[in-house]
């Protein structure tokens, strides 16, 4: 009944408006007053032993990079890229944009930071060729779930650190379904413009023109790669890896394409700091949360419970994907992992699923959530951005969100899509 009550305190918190970091340490709070299990100094230490561990430096550096990489013009650059090479079919904008998201995803891990970055680019050039703004803002939100899925991705290390799983692992997980998400996604573009009046692209295409493009944005190009061969070779930590991309960025935004001033990056360390500072603060109070279903025995419980229904590994990621696919509508991804992956994990290992493959699925759920109301974090993003209402754009998802669900059904059925590049690589 104590954990109830300290679930129930929380979520009462939370849906009146409560901020979550607050809402989490409160409830943390009314759990030890009654139940008396530890003294209330246990908030305070686990507080500062949840941010100890310096792989959690990855997260503001990999966020710092995304921040960098926007402001350099890099991101414009890739845009460019791709365009040539797409740009000539119908609709080649929408295709370009899930392009920009799967290469940008190469560098920040981040959702927002990826939809903040690719839209502010690329939003202009679609208003300007007339493409419906609905859709326009549609499909840069839903490419934009794909920047944590293909690595690097701060949800991942967020599990790894929950699960003591690695993080290397995790983040090739991703890949395959990354690649496949934005497939499905460019295959829903197909279908809208093939009914949109657009005009073609019309561009030179030569040798010589593709060799200025590829001069002009290959250092934009590496910066994935040195992420990509830090994580395969082992050769540095991932918090190296993201220390790595980001100072690479930098010195070719500052050095190379001159497009940061100097008097510029203190306030883009703000920026990223505040950010980084609101995730820290949620996993500060992770660890607290940890050790109530511990203490608890949660995890046991249910295990229990489920060996004792009979239920199949198939049905027990079935009944996950709609526990995720509920709690997406209703909390913030970083609290869903927090709470709930610390207590299925150990259900998820008795049943003998790939733990990593159970992470990946999870991340890709929650991710997909961010499109679902009504807490949906890009759904409102993307509004305000492209400045569209919030109830047509909902219309306008509903294709994409089917079939970045049909990619976890497939993902259920053929885990192999998640574990194949980590068993090939490790």
């Amino acid at each position: 009944m104590s954990i109830l009550m300290l679930f129930a305190v929380l979520f009462i918190l939370m849906f009146l408006g409560v901020e979550i970091f607050f809402s989490m340490g409160i409830a943390a709070a009314v759990y030890l007053l009654v139940t008396g299990n530890a003294p209330l100094t246990l908030i305070a230490t686990s507080m500062i032993n949840g941010i100890t561990n310096t792989s959690l430096l990855a997260i503001p550096f990999f966020i710092l990079a995304g921040e960098l990489m926007n402001i350099s013009g890099m991101t414009l650059r890739l845009v460019r890229f791709s365009r040539f090479f797409i740009g000539k079919w119908k609709g080649g904008l929408s295709y370009t944009c899930v392009v920009v998201n799967i290469i940008a995803a190469g560098v920040s891990g981040s959702a927002p930071a990826d939809c903040s970055a690719v839209s502010s680019v690329i939003l202009p050039v679609m208003k300007k060729e007339e493409y419906p703004e609905e859709f326009s803002a549609a499909i840069n939100a839903s490419a934009a779930t794909i920047g944590p899925i293909i690595p690097p991705s701060i949800p991942m290390v967020f599990i790894g650190l929950l699960t003591n799983l690695s993080i290397g692992r995790l983040f090739l997980g991703g890949v395959i379904p990354g690649f496949l998400m934005g497939g499905g996604l460019m295959l829903v573009c197909y279908l809208k413009v093939k009914k949109m009046n657009l005009g073609i692209y019309e561009q030179e295409r030569s040798f010589k023109i593709f060799l200025e493009i590829l001069m002009d944005s290959f250092l934009a190009l590496i910066a994935p790669l040195i992420i990509i061969l830090g994580v395969i070779t082992g050769l540095v930590t991932i918090t190296e890896v993201a220390m790595f991309a980001t100072a690479y960025v930098l010195i070719i935004g500052v050095f190379f394409y001159k497009t940061i001033a100097i008097k510029d990056i203190l306030n883009i360390f703000k920026n990223s700091v505040l950010f980084s500072s609101s995730i820290m603060a949620l996993f500060s109070v992770a660890f607290i949360f940890s050790w109530f279903i511990a203490v608890e025995g949660l995890g046991k419980q249910m295990g229990a419970y489920i060996i004792s229904m009979n239920m199949s590994p198939l049905m027990f990621l079935i009944f996950v994907n709609f526990l995720w696919i509920f709690l997406g509508t209703i909390v913030d991804a970083i609290v869903s992992m927090i709470i709930f992956v610390p207590v299925l994990l150990p259900i998820v290992i008795a049943l003998g699923i790939d733990p990593y493959f159970f992470s990946v699925l999870t991340v890709v759920n929650l991710m997909i959530g961010l499109l679902t109301p009504p807490v949906g974090g890009l759904l409102y993003l993307e509004a305000k951005i492209a400045n569209v209402p919030v109830d047509r754009l909902i219309k306008e998802l509903v294709p994409f969100i089917l079939v970045l669900f049909a990619v976890v059904a497939l993902m259920i059925f053929v885990p192999a899509i998640v574990t194949f590049i980590p068993n090939l690589l490790f």
